[in-house]
Order: C-alpha cells, then sequence, then structure tokens
C-alpha cells in the first residue's frame, strides 16, 4: 500500500515502517539494562523533593567522645556539632519525540506508547551511570589494599576475585560499617571470573536453583556480607561500546573498577518531573516528553571520617 507523501527533509520514522501495509505487531526492542542505583543506594530522601534546585539537608550523626573518669572527677561537657550534609537536586535529563497524526493513525503499533517505553528505559540507563560515577568519584581508596588505577589488585583467578571480596569485608569491618545492607558492585567479566573460584562461592548460579534475583542482583546469596550486583556501566579499562553511559580505570585495558560499601553511605533523590503530551504548533502531530530530576551525594567518602563506600581496581587480564 502507497503512503503519503512527506514535506522535504521530514525525517520522522524515516523508513516508512509505521505505514499500514505491514501487518506484524512484533517489535523488535533493545535488551533493558538492569538498573543497580536504587537498590544500593538510601532512597529515604527521595520523597521531600518536587522540582529540580530543591534541596535536602540531612543532619549528621555527631561523634561523641569518651573520656576516663576518676571517683570524683568533674566532668567535662561536650559541645554536640549539629552539621549537615546539602543533597542537591542539581541533576536532570529528558527525552522528546513527536508523532505525526497521520502515522499514529495508519501505523499498526502504537508508537507514542513504544517509544514512552523506550525512553522511560533510556532515562533510568543514564540515572544509573550518573550514580555510579559519582559514587566512583566521591568513594575512599586504599591504594595498596583495593587498588587503583595504573596500580591494580590482581584480580585474573576465580580464587583472586573471592580473595578481594574477603578483603573489602575486611575494610568495611575495620571501619565500623554494619553487618547489614552491605554490597558490591562490578563489571560482568569481574562475575565471570568470580565464577570461576575453586572454592565454588557462587555454585547456587551455576546449578540453577531457585532465586530471586532483581535490579542486577548476581546472587540471592550473600558473599562475604555483600549482596553483589553487575552493571554495564562499570566496563574494563577505558573501552566499552556505550561510552557515553560508561567508565572504567582511563587507559588500563586489563583493570575494572569495583565498589562496595553501605547503602547508608550514598543517598540518591529521584523524581520524575513531568511525562507530558503536547500539540506541536508547527505541524499535526503530538510532542511526548519526559524529564527526569535527581540528585546523588556520597555521605560517607573519602572527606569523611567515618567512610562507609569504597573504590578499588583490580586486574583482570588472563
Amino acid at each position: 500500500m502507497a503512503t503519503m507523501g512527506s514535506a522535504a527533509g521530514y525525517q520522522n520514522l524515516p523508513s516508512g515502517n509505521w505505514a499500514p501495509a505491514i501487518y506484524s505487531q512484533k517489535v523488535l526492542k533493545y535488551f533493558r539494562r538492569a538498573s543497580v542505583a536504587e537498590a544500593i543506594t538510601n532512597t529515604d530522601y527521595t520523597g521531600e523533593i518536587e522540582n529540580y534546585g530543591d534541596t535536602v539537608n540531612i543532619l549528621k550523626e555527631p561523634t561523641v567522645t569518651v573520656a576516663s573518669y576518676g571517683r570524683g572527677q568533674t566532668i567535662n561537657t561536650q559541645t554536640l556539632a549539629d552539621d549537615q550534609i546539602t543533597l542537591t537536586v542539581d541533576q536532570g535529563n529528558y527525552f522528546a519525540f513527536k508523532v505525526d497524526d497521520i502515522e499514529e493513525r495508519q501505523a499498526h503499533v502504537n508508537w507514542e506508547a513504544l517509544a514512552t517505553s523506550s525512553g522511560a528505559y533510556a532515562l533510568k540507563k543514564s540515572y544509573d551511570f550518573n550514580v555510579l560515577n559519582a559514587i566512583n568519584d566521591g568513594a575512599a581508596t586504599i591504594d595498596g589494599t583495593l587498588g587503583v588505577a595504573g596500580t591494580a589488585i590482581s584480580g585474573n583467578t576465580g580464587n583472586e576475585i573471592a580473595n578481594y571480596l574477603s578483603t573489602a569485608a575486611r575494610v568495611l569491618d575495620d571501619n565500623d560499617v554494619p553487618g547489614e545492607n552491605r554490597w558490591l558492585c562490578a563489571s560482568p567479566q569481574f562475575f565471570e571470573i568470580l565464577r570461576q573460584a575453586d572454592s565454588k562461592v557462587m555454585d547456587a548460579s551455576v546449578t540453577g536453583g531457585p532465586s530471586n534475583l532483581f535490579n542486577g542482583q548476581v546472587t540471592d546469596r550473600k558473599i562475604h556480607g555483600f549482596t553483589l550486583y553487575q552493571t554495564n556501566v562499570m566496563v574494563v579499562g577505558s573501552t566499552g561500546s556505550d561510552a557515553a553511559n560508561t567508565f572504567g580505570p582511563s587507559g588500563t585495558s586489563g583493570e575494572a573498577d569495583v565498589l562496595f560499601g553501605h547503602m547508608s553511605a550514598v543517598a540518591t533523590a529521584s523524581h520524575i518531573a513531568k511525562t507530558e503530551v503536547i500539540r506541536d504548533p508547527d505541524s499535526f502531530s503530538d510532542i511526548v516528553r519526559g524529564l527526569h530530576v535527581f540528585g546523588r551525594k556520597v555521605l560517607r567518602g573519602s572527606g569523611d571520617g567515618y567512610k562507609g563506600v569504597f573504590t578499588g581496581v583490580v586486574d583482570l587480564n588472563t
């Protein structure tokens, strides 16, 4: 069936696959990348924001000192500090597209709903990258123990990766980090090597036993107290096919970042400000657009006395 002609330079749905001559309603969709940002951060402040530029003031727990005491001694009273951290909603992303009235009427699929779903996924994908990259920049490091770019810790066997998890757990123990709600996030290659460990620490995932996995969670069992998450946002070296939404140790082909810590160490506040449909004033089309505003803050990282999130680098060259 012939389709109505288009104006010169009109590039919307350029292949003509919206036309009624195509009857299949099966649509090729992008694979959805699992999101982990909301699973590893404190989201308690989400309900307190509404718009771009809003701020949330988070009071820091005061540090109380302990002094020795002898009978009859005069007690010195400590003055408590009421320091606070400001979480600012200063990040934003959007999508916008339009569907011509004729395309909408004659198309064999609902382009508006399909593209809106794709836009929502793209926003979450960009959000994941933004938050994880900010965590990586603000987390504490311990060169000789956790590794940094250029001097990574060897992780080219499953046993070495398993030992790295054990070391990461000890680092949190050393910093009085609570045992519950600990997480570790790394690339798929990191967990591929871990599965090769002689101790078979992840054998439940190999045997295909019952599992309640979601949001990129690797296994439903904790390993050394960590809930494990994998993400394609973190790549090996500076490589990756989607450079706009990935990060890795620059210039080191076999090295990969590892993030781990406690859920309370990073706060995120996410809010979809608007998803709306408006009429295009210049054509007979609907414009669909969505806006995502959010904030993220490392509360207990490299600059804090109480450290709750760390970053390291492992060399995965085999």
